[in-house]
């Protein structure tokens, strides 16, 4: 046995059945390279889902954890309150799309900046109902799972969800759903199933994660802020996934050039330590009186100190300008290999920054769903030293999310990797 299979051996006897994982087991990484058990060295494509995109160990984030870490590595922040999570509002505030009085608070998850985000709006305007987008994708605790999109395998088998959830289309112009007809079918659904005056908040990502990375018009993140407007609603933006500089701007909502009320971010945050938040208009975050909001753990001082460290890098190293430059070599070289005889199975390469996707399809014209295809194209960069995540509500999308760090000739490898692994996938698939 090797070393990896012993791990996986009593990985299977101690841990949850319900925790998914890979069969790589790392033992040492470096910004856009991992190294697994038997010494066998990857390109990270994933990025520990969106968490890295300053890289594994980035010396400015160690360096200010290791410094912190000196000083105090836990008070709580209830009971004995620090000034780096203060700066961090201050600059999270700042940073922030949108000309108004901000506020922040910290917490250690994205599923609970989204949790506290629905509170505030509930507390604010003293409704209860809440609208979310089909494919979304916004945790797994039971408010997030109510407010994601997809079944499988987030909701199944978990019973009743939390009431007053409503979920609208996402306008999906691959799978037939028009921005304007998303947009007919929301005013639908205030003539007929829910009245707009019960609903707190209305949650969207600016691009979806787990929901195949589509990405929302932006004429349709315009609509809704308007339609929030005319019904006093709360609009909030998971940039989970999409925020920290990975779509080319610092918040995946700038693109379209209006402001959420409410911005909950995680992920990439703080470089590869446990640390969310929720920023927005400070009367709605005051909404909630005082102990309603926090966590024993929440605004660590570590994952803080490594969260100031993040937010410098991605000044200094220009990474906006950085994930722009990666994610055009990286939609260039896709659609070149889309275009080339015997790869219709490739139906949409898309991608906003270096938040980057292709669909793969049985053919074009019917744009239907090939998860296995997909599955075999991850297994077959995973064996060539490339580490792929799949997503997508038909399970048949393939996202690339490398550091925004990588070395341009790591970048250019991985998508070598990736077109012999599309051609290996599908020679067998036809074989």
């Amino acid at each position: 046995m090797t070393e990896s299979d012993r791990l996986s051996a009593r990985k299977s006897d101690a841990v949850a059945r319900g925790v998914g994982t890979r069969g790589i087991y790392a033992v040492r990484a470096e910004n856009a390279e991992l190294w697994d058990a038997e010494g066998r060295r990857f390109i990270d494509f994933a990025a520990g889902i969106a968490v890295n995109n300053t890289g594994h160990r980035h010396p400015k984030v160690m360096k200010a954890v290791a410094e912190q870490a000196q000083a105090f590595t836990h008070t709580c922040f209830h009971v004995a309150p620090y000034e780096g999570y203060i700066a961090l509002a201050e600059r999270l505030n700042a940073a922030t799309p949108g000309d108004f009085a901000k506020k922040t608070m910290l917490v250690t998850t994205g599923a609970e900046a989204v949790e506290n985000a629905i509170k505030m709006a509930r507390a604010f305007t003293g409704r209860s109902g809440v609208i979310s987008f089909s494919g979304a994708f916004h945790g797994r605790t039971l408010l997030g799972m109510a407010l994601t999109g997809k079944v499988a395998p987030y909701k199944k088998g978990f019973g009743a969800m939390p009431p007053e959830v409503v979920h609208a289309p996402f306008p999906n112009a691959l799978h037939g759903v028009t921005e304007a007809e998303a947009l007919a079918q929301l005013e639908r659904l205030f003539a007929s199933s829910v009245d707009p005056e019960r609903i707190a908040a209305m949650i969207i990502e600016p691009v979806q994660g787990e929901g195949g990375f589509t990405i929302a018009p932006f004429n349709f993140l315009r609509a809704l802020r308007e339609i929030c407007d005319r019904y006093g609603i709360v609009l909030i933006a998971d940039e989970v996934q999409a925020g920290m500089a990975r779509t080319g701007r610092m918040f995946g909502f700038e693109h379209s050039g209006v402001a959420p009320d409410l911005v909950t971010m995680a992920k990439g945050l703080a470089g590869g330590f446990p640390l969310s938040a929720v920023t927005g208009r400070a009367d709605i975050v005051d909404a909630p009186n005082p102990g309603g909001l926090g966590g024993t753990y929440a605004g660590n001082p570590l994952a803080v100190a490594a969260a100031h460290a993040v937010l410098d890098v991605i000044k200094d190293e220009a990474l906006c300008a950085r994930a722009d430059e990666i994610g055009e070599v990286i939609r260039a070289r896709l659609t070149q290999i889309a275009a080339r005889q015997g790869m219709e199975c490739i139906g949409e390469v898309r991608g906003l920054g270096a938040m980057n996707a292709l669909e793969l399809v049985t053919d074009r014209e019917s744009n239907g769903p090939d998860a296995a295809l997909t599955a075999a194209i991850v297994a077959e960069a995973e064996a060539r030293g490339l580490i792929l995540l799949s997503c997508g509500t038909r399970y048949n999308v393939i996202r690339l999310l490398p550091p925004l760090t990588i070395p341009m000739e790591q970048l250019q490898e991985a998508l070598d990797i990736i077109e012999v692994s599309i051609e290996a996938a599908v020679t067998k698939q036809a074989a």
